[in-house]
């Protein structure tokens, strides 16, 4: 291009036309300039920092750091915070880190001086580690909310909170470090300390100890324990500890591996406990059990949140073998579920399940047993209460299975027992097992929601044979073939089993279909002296006797039990008794009277007496009729003669067969019938009070006071 002139512009085009890419050199002039700048800034921090070692940010650290954690953050003493020279090194003396409002006390973490080197990236990409660490009288308080929504360590409102995270540390000097530990809703007030301890290169060497105690549902308890393998904790490995911990006479051993020190989520760990009484034990955390004899258990534990899970249980108590599973959820309400089996069960080691204490009943009996309970003098009715309140406080369901029972008088086996207890209302339903090839099932209900508490029996004999049954009480069972079957219904009030019986109303009733018995045991009833000395020089004695029907009833108003009938009919005679006993004194007064169906030459004819009580019952053979009998048979003898003294013992054998339906259905007195249909005068009217005259009162008759009641 020419200009006026007519030159060429040949610069300026060049100029126009010079590349794109000769542009960038003034830029990459800037770029180093500012990187230039900006490490001579960072430098110049670092110089700043190295040289004052941060102290000026001290109050920043305090504010940005509290701001972060919503805490209070102090720091009383010297204060560093700079690169060394690639390390981040931090000082602090005196330091407090306060804890939430809702905590018990102030602070949170104290320490008296914390010197810590840490790797910078470490704090960037979320695992922390520290070159090394020098703490000097730490103090660390750890406490959760009562209803367990957060902890005190979580700086945020996550429910549950987070779980205690340890930095690696390569080197470490820990002296004067205490740990406290709080949990409201497990009632725990734990105070530890750890032991001093340097670590080189990530390694300490031996083991770790940490002692202490603390407060458990206010039962004081210590605990020892040891980090085994404090290598692999400092690397964040895994951590191998055992622990021993003493309570309540009750010594508890833990061991396992955990992933972290501080969790042990979903972690299989190995628990031994032994004391002298599991219900110390188990008291500790608020659950009622009956007393044990000296026990040992093992087992595994695994902890899933609030839920604690025990198997592979294996144990002792006294001499009863124990296996299974329990599982505990410790939420708004503690709940327990478990499933036991028993092979062998001592029947002292029952004692506890009816009140008594097993020690003093394998020591002294159970009459001492029940008066260690409250009740009075020779009293076999356990006097102790019921914990109601604590009974309240938890629920539990329990299955338990027991191979046999042993026994010296009655043989039981295969119990199956299902508890269920559900804010304060108790119920063993259904509680069966064999006994002397008869089964029994029961439901009883304890409900402590009523005051004073409302408790049910429900008691079912099946058919059993009576040989085997009382063959622990001296009856032989060849010769025996007669069976027996019975229900027990009773309702009453109280807080003990001894009240509860004692104001109890229902129907006891044991019926007896036909069947067989030794002639000894009928003959000794009724006193048929010539008979029974007959068989008695014969050799004859175990003869059996046909049993027609017999029932054994009583009628219970306010705890007076009432013979309602009892009435056996035999081939032979008719056995009737009267009187009843007490629940309220344990007292007994029954008399029984057989009246033959056949003349018998020498019969005493007169009631043979039960008395005394539940712990002592005495046997009244030579009762009162038979000795005026024989002074009748004496006089006459000698105003007449001895032919009409033998009058007196002459049974003309008028006795009335009963009818049997009644007898096999359980009916009272006033329903039961002769065999030609005929009301009975001879089994009274289901009450205690009876004219002098042993028959039913026209209400003329003076009454007699029975068991001191009436």
């Amino acid at each position: 291009m020419r200009n006026r002139n007519g030159q060429l512009r040949v610069g300026r085009a060049m100029e126009e036309t010079a590349p794109a890419t000769e542009r960038p050199a003034p830029r990459r002039r800037r770029l180093v300039r500012i990187l230039i700048g900006l490490v001579a800034v960072v430098f110049a921090a670092w110089a700043i920092l190295y040289i004052t070692k941060g102290r000026f940010l001290k109050h920043p650290f305090e504010r940005i750091v509290g701001k972060a954690t919503g805490r209070t953050v102090q720091v009383g003493g010297d204060f560093q915070l700079y690169f060394a020279p690639l390390d981040i090194h931090f000082l602090a003396e005196r330091i407090a880190l306060s804890n939430p409002e809702w905590a018990s006390r102030p602070q949170l973490f104290t320490a008296d001086r914390i010197d810590a080197r840490i790797a910078p990236l470490s704090l960037i990409f979320g695992r922390r580690h520290f070159r090394s660490l020098d703490l000097a009288n730490g103090a660390v308080d750890l406490e959760w909310t009562p209803d367990h929504r957060t902890n005190s360590w979580t700086f945020s409102d996550k429910k549950g909170g987070k779980p205690l995270e340890f930095p690696r540390i390569d080197t470490a000097t820990v002296s004067g470090t205490t740990v406290r530990y709080r949990d409201p809703r497990m009632r725990l007030l734990a105070d530890l300390t750890l032991a001093d301890f340097r670590s080189e290169d990530a390694r300490i060497g031996r083991a770790v100890g940490v002692h202490g105690g603390g407060l458990v549902r206010g039962t004081p308890f210590t605990v020892v324990a040891r980090l085994l393998t404090p290598d692999a904790t400092a690397n964040r490995g895994q951590n191998q500890l055992v622990a021993r911990m003493r309570a309540a006479n009750n010594v508890v051993d833990v061991a396992g591996t955990l992933p972290s020190i501080a969790d042990i989520e979903r972690v299989p760990l190995s628990v031994a406990a032994r004391g002298r009484n599991m219900a110390d034990l188990l008291g500790i955390i608020g659950v009622v059990i009956p007393n044990t004899r000296t026990y040992r258990m093992r087992g595994q534990l695994v902890k899933d949140g609030e839920t604690y899970t025990f198997t592979r249980l294996r144990g002792v108590a006294g001499a009863t073998d124990l296996a299974g599973r329990l599982t505990i959820v410790n939420g708004e309400r503690l709940h327990l579920d478990s499933t036991l089996t028993t092979k062998s069960l001592d029947i002292v080691d029952a004692a506890p399940f009816i009140g008594y204490n097993p020690d003093i009943v394998a020591a002294q009996g159970a009459v001492a047993a029940a008066r260690a309970t409250g009740a009075a003098p020779q009293r076999l009715l356990p006097d102790a209460e019921l914990p109601v309140q604590t009974m309240r406080a938890f629920d539990a369901d329990l299955k338990w299975t027991i191979g046999q029972v042993r026994s010296r008088n009655v043989p039981i086996s295969d119990v199956d027992l299902t508890l269920d207890l559900e804010r304060g209302r108790l119920a063993l339903s259904p509680l069966t097992f064999a006994m002397a090839r008869g089964n029994v099932a029961a439901d009883v209900v304890f409900d402590t929601r009523q005051r004073p508490s409302a408790v049910t029996y429900d008691i079912r004999l099946a058919p059993t044979p009576m040989g085997r049954l009382l063959a622990g009480y001296g009856v032989a069972e060849s010769g025996t073939t007669g069976t027996i079957k019975g229900r027990i219904q009773l309702a009453g009030r109280g807080d003990t089993i001894h009240d509860s019986l004692a104001s109890s109303a229902g129907r006891i009733a044991f019926i007896m279909p036909q069947g067989t018995l030794w002639t000894r045991n009928v003959q000794l009833a009724e006193l048929d002296l010539g008979t029974f000395v007959q068989k008695m020089f014969e050799d004859k004695l175990k003869k059996p006797v046909e049993v027609n029907c017999g029932l054994i009833g009583f009628t219970v108003r306010n705890g007076i039990a009432a013979a309602d009938p009892i009435l056996i009919d035999t081939t032979k005679n008719v056995i009737v008794g009267r009187g009843g006993f007490s629940f309220r004194n344990e007292a007994i007064d029954l008399a029984f009277r057989a009246d033959g169906k056949k003349f018998s030459l020498f019969s005493g004819q007169s009631p043979v007496g039960l008395g005394g009580n539940f712990a002592s019952p005495s046997l009244d053979v030579i009762s009162g009729d038979l000795l005026a009998r024989a002074g009748s048979g004496l006089g006459l003898s000698l105003v007449a003669s001895p032919l009409a003294g033998v009058l007196a013992f002459v049974d003309i054998g008028d006795a009335k067969s009963a009818a049997c339906g009644p007898v096999l259905a359980g009916a009272k007195a006033s329903a039961q019938r002769t065999t030609k249909g005929q009301p009975r005068d001879d089994v009274g009217h289901g009450t205690t009070a009876t004219s002098e005259d042993g028959k039913r009162g026209d209400g003329k008759a003076q009454r007699k006071k029975f068991l001191g009641i009436f």
